[in-house]
């Protein structure tokens, strides 16, 4: 996963890894990454704890930004999280991001155990939560937190970290649906869309709830960080692009059959094709899913072609857009090293 992020709004300026395929030579890869010139690297909760995979990314990197992108947040407490994300801060010295995203009910009941309801409410109360118990830390203040899912009323010096002198992190809030974005908006210091998303559903959907949460809660879009994940297949030849494309199909296949993410289908008029999805997901026909994925399908969510294309796809869709942009490439660093020429030579 590689992550553009636009400083300026108009120009592609910082260019950064995540996503690894796996924990297997994590700690020479994120040494590589960072020689290369990425600016920072993303660590994603699938096969993988977040926190561990940011840990090692921290010990072999000395400059890189360290970012969850994301870590299941009622998989947690305020409380797990908050020491989570303060240890890693501290460790790299300023240098992680908390990115956090809900996940669905299934996951959350069926896999983690724990319990799911009203999750933009929850979530709003587990910021807070976050921030209450930071506000203890780093400024001293009373931790008298107390919510309809969270409480936190106890904390002693024996249990209060003393290495705060680099402060909170920041947090960045995925979301999909205009309930979760507006709580982004409002609370966390950034938002990760979705990676099954569109160019249009972030212009016409997207955007303008952004927008609207920010100017309801009195804050400034130039204080709010976007970010966008996209997958990207790409490769330096005909072999590896075709195994790229073959990747994203089955990535979109997955997503395509979740009920939480219909929403992005039925936008473009393939609602069917999340009702077929659905279904075959309900029989675990996980390869015969992505074959349904249509080259329309693939080109409207994903960037595909060789590296100098996907470069000029990329900006022709999202500059100006995201201020950071997170691109599903696996483990080719190679096809990633090329991306990052093209971007840096057009700017």
């Amino acid at each position: 996963m590689l992550t553009v992020h636009v400083t300026d709004r108009k120009t592609i300026m910082k260019l950064s890894w995540g996503g690894f395929a796996g924990t297997r030579n994590m700690r020479d890869l994120s040494a590589r990454i960072e020689e290369l010139g990425f600016d920072s690297i993303g660590a994603v909760e699938t096969q993988h704890d977040p926190f561990v995979q940011s840990a090692v990314m921290i010990e072999h990197t000395k400059r890189v930004e360290v970012m969850t992108s994301i870590a299941v947040a009622f998989a947690r407490t305020p409380m797990t999280l908050a020491y989570a994300a303060h240890d890693l801060n501290s460790l790299s010295g300023g240098r992680f991001i908390l990115g956090l995203g809900s996940q669905t009910k299934p996951h959350i009941v069926r896999r983690f155990a724990m319990p799911w309801s009203q999750p933009a409410e929850r979530m709003r109360e587990m910021i807070r939560a976050l921030h209450a118990i930071w506000d203890n830390w780093y400024e001293g203040k009373p931790l008298a937190f107390e919510g309809q899912f969270y409480s936190h009323t106890l904390m002693t010096p024996n249990f209060t970290p003393t290495d705060i002198e680099h402060g909170r992190p920041p947090i960045h809030l995925a979301a999909v649906g205009p309930h979760m974005t507006e709580v982004a908006a409002e609370l966390a210091q950034g938002l990760i869309c979705h990676s099954f998303t569109t160019e249009r559903y972030v212009r016409e959907i997207t955007l303008p709830a952004i927008e609207a949460s920010l100017a309801r809660h009195g804050r400034k879009r130039s204080d709010f960080e976007i970010s966008g994940t996209q997958f990207i297949a790409t490769g330096h030849d005909d072999k590896t692009l075709a195994k790229a494309v073959i990747a994203a199909k089955r990535q979109i296949a997955f997503y395509g059959s979740t009920p939480a993410y219909m929403g992005v289908l039925e936008m473009h008029g393939w609602g069917d094709l999340h009702r077929e999805l659905h279904r075959l997901s309900k029989r675990g026909a996980w390869e015969e899913m992505g074959r349904l994925i249509d080259d329309d399908v693939l080109n409207t969510f994903a960037i595909v072609g060789p590296p100098k294309q996907a470069a000029a796809e990329l900006k022709r869709r999202f500059e100006g857009v995201f201020d950071r942009a997170l691109l599903g490439m696996g483990n080719n660093i190679d096809a990633a090293a090329e991306l990052i020429g093209a971007l840096r030579s057009s700017s």
